[in-house]
């Protein structure tokens, strides 16, 4: 009898040490419950602890910031980062041209009607355009690192741009810059994101921004038309894009590059 009253009071025993120790070493916001299988009875608690509650936090947070990183409207209404522009890019017959408008929007109120959103760089003999979506300051450093690659691989417009989206994707600075670039010349058309892609143009059509898929509907629609060239059918396409879109104006800014005005330099 003795020995029967010793080993349960050694078996609760146990089981205040096991609750315990579970206590301390749960890390979970949440009241999770608890059972313990100990001299044939099983004992329930609720744990309530504390660190999760950041990470839940966090997780909304996240959610809340998610883009889309062409700069495209998110599915849940959600992307307030990119309601700034439209910019399109196309190539045809050797012939590229970007179009950008002006408008740069801070919520429902319009900030700036002429901003210039697309540029143009010297790459060694030739010149390339670029076009950017998303916050002024970090596409300028954007712009400024990839003025560096492009001198660091004179005529490698492929592999700048390839090295650009390394180090925009892994570098601790360079990760945080919002924004959504297209570079080009009269060969090639890429599209540079934050996540570290790279995409290449099948068709040579290209379009970033709120506005971007009608503009890229648009342009679509227009590239098989014979008596329209590169130039005409990036306005036009942006023009469509003004109409629908409220965070685009019909203050264009055109930039064009020609291949045969390079192979002549």
């Amino acid at each position: 009898m003795l020995f029967r009253t010793i080993s349960k009071q050694k078996c609760i025993l146990q089981q205040s040490i096991r609750t315990n120790s579970l206590l301390k070493n749960n890390h979970s916001n949440k009241y999770v419950t608890k059972t313990l299988i100990g001299n044939n009875r099983s004992l329930s608690f609720l744990t309530p602890t504390w660190n999760n509650n950041n990470n839940d936090n966090n997780s909304s947070n996240n959610n809340s910031t998610m883009h889309n990183h062409f700069g495209w409207p998110s599915v849940d209404g959600e992307d307030n980062k990119f309601r700034a522009t439209t910019i399109c890019s196309i190539l045809k017959d050797g012939k590229l041209a970007v179009v950008g408008d002006g408008q740069v929007s801070m919520g429902p109120t319009i900030a700036k009607p002429n901003a210039k959103k697309v540029r143009r760089v010297t790459s060694g003999k030739s010149e390339i355009l670029v076009g950017f979506a998303g916050g002024t300051a970090d596409a300028m450093s954007l712009l400024d690192r990839l003025e560096k690659k492009l001198d660091q691989y004179p005529g490698q417009l492929t592999r700048a741009c390839v090295e650009l989206a390394k180090d925009w994707r892994t570098e601790k600075y360079l990760r945080h810059l919002q924004a959504t670039m297209i570079v080009a010349d009269t060969e090639n058309s890429y599209t540079l994101t934050g996540n570290g892609d790279v995409f290449d143009s099948a068709d040579g059509i290209i379009a970033i921004g709120s506005g971007g898929p009608y503009a890229l509907a648009a342009a679509r629609a227009l590239i098989d038309r014979d008596d329209m060239d590169a130039e005409q059918i990036a306005k036009r396409s942006l023009e469509i894009a003004a109409e629908i879109c409220v965070y685009t104006n019909d203050n264009f800014v055109v930039e064009t590059l020609d291949a045969s005005d390079n192979a002549s330099d």
